[in-house]
């Protein structure tokens, strides 16, 4: 029976325990290696020797130099190891609390390898290293072995030592791989050191070893420090020799055995050095991150397509890898940082497509297996990698496998959803815990990296239907608040029994994982308002009797004002203060006169408008800039800007009483102070016209404002008048002001010429005494109109570009002459191959037939066709292009996500 010990064993095990003296027992040591290798030995046999033997005599020689004069000064240990060797392969004895004190013995051995000791007797050697490796394969082994720092013990063999080193990196490969991040100190000198060592081996070999230690740096920079690293690695070489093995392995003749470890090697590189690291080569930096980006698609599409998707789990790592490599490619190519010519788009833009069908194929299938409601653990982490990357993808590409797209989504958003309420439950379980814990990793939240995706796919019709049938936007509502509960970082309170002590104490810093989480939150903010803003302006009727939507603007009146005033923040703020402008201006009609809670919020989104321009930071005294404060992060804020200044502007008129905010915070007369000091012809056109659309709201909201314009002497052909022409300020200021009021009521006469009607109009408002100089007024008004409206070079220069590639055109509201003078005197027909004006068709912007008639006279298909828009009603809201087949241009109307469109096609329709 299994159980029995044979009589061998017995006999030996009698020997053992009756000997009278060590030599006795010595001798009777050579029978227990024969034995304990025979086929008849089992686990009983070997743990009756075992306890026969006694750890404490196998101790002794392991530690004895009391060795007779002609023997090997290791033949003690040698014996004592061989038999130890033997006993390691069972599991009870590999862990037994012997053993494991004598880790430090084994250590010392090995410790040694180069000395001159142990040159003969290489045997004592190994068989220390296989005693370690046996501890390693058992968990209370490997904590023996933690305890005992092998790492570090390893690391400093393998990096100062010649000898046997291969088996130092396979223990410390076994026990990071187990203890992950925090296997290493927070001082990253050592794995440094040993990465430069095996680096370079790996770079040199030629041989098998090469692929081989390519698996073993895989796993070292997998459960690395990441942060760490990435923050310390500048100066180091060892980026250099993995760059220059790598290259050499995947610019070679090879098959796959090779090719996979260095896909691998070559994912988890590029995840901690960045994918700058591909562009090493100073020559020609693209060539490997093209290579790169290349065999991984190739290699996605292999083992994808066509393919089911529990044989894809099967390759789950190698396509992991590869989904690694292709996300961060498309996002750093989405940076515009790589000089691409147009064949390297195409090949790139092909290789990816066939990519993503790929992935695309095997989401399907999934989503249509019964098998989705019950994976395990390692086929959801899978699920969740695909969309990862699809997302990715769908981040920069929108149209491409569309239709495709759309019958997966809803399995996407579901997978999404579950993966976010898993990360956040798990976050706020552990959000006391205040450590940097590098063992125990959150859930992969795949939420929010799909973010940027949700934002594009929300501006088509199709995609948003979804969104909005699954409702996604109470998901991003509860995703809002939990990144908010981490961007708005609040220290946690003091108990009253300790406050009289830690007075006086400072505040405790932040962890480099808390603030590390604190820019990923704010990130995630941005992008959950860039995708509520398409939703509350492409479903304005939808926004305004949601009482979800309500609940968002309640938290924005009473969070936002509690926001810190640092410059971190400022984009999540603008962000904020945008979005709740557009809420308050579709559920305006909710809003109560004496429901003041607003009001600190409308003092915050008034303070974020208010200090983007200055004069007082330029080096020209009458030059209007972009705020210090501002300057860093214009980039994502300046269509956020203009956005919410046409929003308050929409919002006074639906909402007067807000108007007195702008005058008691003495915003309007600070924005008409600033306009009198800058020089004619220096504001830059859209910003005039966006204070300009302001104040006419603001005097036709709030007769007060009138008087705060008079007095600021913001208007030039009222400084005319008062200077050339003798009118006192005041009635200058108001002749003015009436002429611009009546402008804006009717700005042509179709009974009467232009300058007739417009002459007129000034006739009507000057003093009998000054009538007579109604022409030279609106000659003088016409004149400093359009030299305030004229195209920037920087503009002429952009339109003339796009038209060498691209076919152009105008889509203008408003009465036919008027708007024909506007394009005429502004030179525009030389810029684009179609101008329509609505008065001279039947139908005006936002009706879709006047879109339908561009495409017409343009000769394009509406599908492929980009409108641009700066008008939220007319131009956005329920524009005929986002309804019906062309691409709206919220890309550029709202401001973008943290991921810029990838511009990899090579051209559009």
């Amino acid at each position: 029976m299994s159980g029995e010990v044979s009589e061998p064993i017995k006999k030996c095990s009698l020997i053992l325990k009756n000997a009278k003296s060590d030599t006795e027992k010595f001798a009777a040591l050579f029978m227990v290696t024969k034995l304990i290798k025979g086929k008849d030995c089992n686990q009983a046999g070997k743990r009756m020797l075992f306890e026969s033997i006694g750890f404490d005599f196998l101790r002794k020689l392991l530690t004895s130099k009391d060795v007779p004069d002609d023997c090997p000064a290791s033949v003690y240990q040698s014996v004592a190891l061989s038999i130890l060797t033997c006993f390691c392969e069972d599991e009870q004895l590999a862990t037994h609390q012997d053993m494991l004190d004598s880790i430090p013995v084994f250590l010392g051995i090995v410790s040694t390898c180069d000395d001159d000791e142990y040159d003969d007797n290489l045997i004592v050697i190994n068989e220390a290293y296989h005693c370690l490796q046996s501890i390693s394969q058992h968990e209370s082994g490997r904590l023996a072995l933690r305890r005992h720092d092998v790492i570090t013990k390893m690391a400093q063999i393998y990096t100062q030592r010649s000898f046997q080193i291969d088996e130092a990196l396979t223990l410390i490969v076994t026990l990071v791989s187990r203890f992950g991040a925090n296997s290493w100190e927070s001082d990253p000198k050592l794995f440094h050191a040993l990465l430069q060592r095996v680096s370079l081996d790996f770079e040199t070999d030629h041989a098998e070893r090469k692929f081989e230690l390519a698996e073993m740096i895989s796993a070292l920079l997998f459960h690395c420090r990441r942060d760490l690293v990435a923050r310390s690695v500048q100066g180091e070489i060892w980026p250099e020799c993995l760059y220059k093995g790598i290259s050499d392995i995947l610019t070679s003749k090879i098959g796959k055995a090779q090719r996979d470890p260095a896909l691998k090697l070559a994912a988890n590189a590029v995840e901690v050095l960045g994918i700058e690291w591909t562009l090493h080569d100073v020559e020609n930096p693209k060539k490997f991150f093209l290579l790169l980006l290349q065999l991984a698609a190739i290699e996605v599409r292999m083992q994808m397509d066509n393919k089911s998707f529990n044989q894809c789990v099967q390759q789950a790592d190698l396509i992991t890898a590869c989904f690694i490599i292709l996300e961060l490619s498309i996002n750093y190519m989405s940076t515009d940082q790589l000089d691409l010519d147009q064949k390297d788009k195409q090949q790139v833009y092909t290789g990816l497509k066939g990519a993503f069908s790929a992935v695309l194929g095997v989401l399907v299938k999934l989503a249509n297996d019964t098998k989705k409601d019950r994976l395990q653990k390692t086929e959801k982490a899978f699920a969740y990698a695909m969309v990862r990357v699809l997302t990715a993808w769908l981040a920069q590409e929108t149209t491409a496998m569309k239709n495709h797209v759309a019958k997966v989504l809803p399995f996407l958003f579901k997978l999404a959803n579950e993966s976010f309420y898993e990360s956040r439950d798990y976050r706020i379980a552990h959000k006391a815990d205040n450590v940097d814990d590098h063992e125990q990793q959150p859930p992969a939240d795949i939420l929010r990296v799909m973010l940027p995706a949700i934002c594009h796919l929300v501006v088509e019709e199709e995609a948003r239907q979804i969104f909005l049938k699954e409702k996604e936007e109470q998901v991003l509502y509860d995703c809002l608040l939990f990144h908010w509960s981490i961007a708005h970082y609040k220290k946690p309170p003091v108990p009253r029994a300790e406050r009289l002590k830690r007075m006086n104490e400072p505040d405790p810093e932040m962890t480099p994982q808390q603030l590390d989480d604190m820019k990923d939150s704010r990130t995630a903010i941005v992008s959950l308002c860039n995708i509520l803003m398409n939703i509350t302006v492409l479903e304005a009727k939808l926004v305004e009797e949601s009482t979800l939507f309500a609940q968002l603007l309640r938290f924005i009146f009473e969070n936002l004002p509690e926001l810190k005033d640092i410059p971190d923040n400022l984009v999540m703020h603008g962000h904020l203060a945008v979005l709740g402008l557009l809420l308050l201006k579709q559920q305006a009609s909710k809003i109560k006169k004496n429901d003041f809670s607003i009001c600190r919020y409308i003092q915050t989104t008034i303070r974020f408008l208010w200090d983007a321009y200055n004069i007082d930071e330029s080096n020209d005294p009458q030059a209007l800039v972009v705020s210090l404060q501002y300057k860093e992060h214009w980039f994502e804020i300046m269509e956020l800007w203009f956005l919410g200044m046409q929003t308050m502007s929409g919002i006074i008129k639906l909402i007067p009483w807000i108007s007195e905010f702008a005058i008691e915070s003495g915003w309007a007369e600070g924005i008409v102070e600033t306009l009198r000091k800058v020089k004619i012809g220096t504001l830059p056109p859209n910003v005039k016209l966006a204070y300009e659309d302001f104040l006419s709201q603001l005097v036709d909201a709030n007769p007060a404002v009138a008087p705060v314009l008079k007095k600021a002497d913001a208007l030039k052909v009222a400084d005319l008048l008062h200077r050339e022409h003798g009118l006192s300020r005041e009635l200058a200021n108001e002749t003015t002001t009436d002429y611009l009021t009546a402008f804006r009521r009717c700005p042509d006469n179709p009974d009467m010429a232009l300058a007739q009607w417009r002459s007129q109009l000034w006739q009507d408002v000057l003093p009998v005494t000054h009538k007579h100089l109604a022409v030279e007024l609106y000659g003088r008004w016409l004149e400093w109109r359009y030299r305030y409206l004229a195209l920037p070079a920087e503009l002429q220069n952009m339109l003339q570009t796009l038209r060498l590639q691209y076919l152009l055109g105008i889509i203008t509201n408003g009465p036919t002459a008027a708007q024909w003078e506007k394009i005429d005197r502004l030179a525009l027909n030389k810029y684009f191959d179609c101008i329509l004006v609505s008065s001279d068709l039947p139908w005006a912007k936002p009706d879709r037939n006047i879109f339908y008639a561009a495409c017409h006279y343009l000769g394009v298909p509406p599908g492929q066709c980009v409108m641009i828009g700066d008008k939220l009603e007319t131009d956005i809201q329920v524009s005929g292009g986002d309804r019906h087949g062309t691409r709206t241009g919220s890309d550029v109307y709202f401001p973008r996500p943290p991921i810029k469109p990838l511009t990899i096609r090579p051209s559009w329709g």
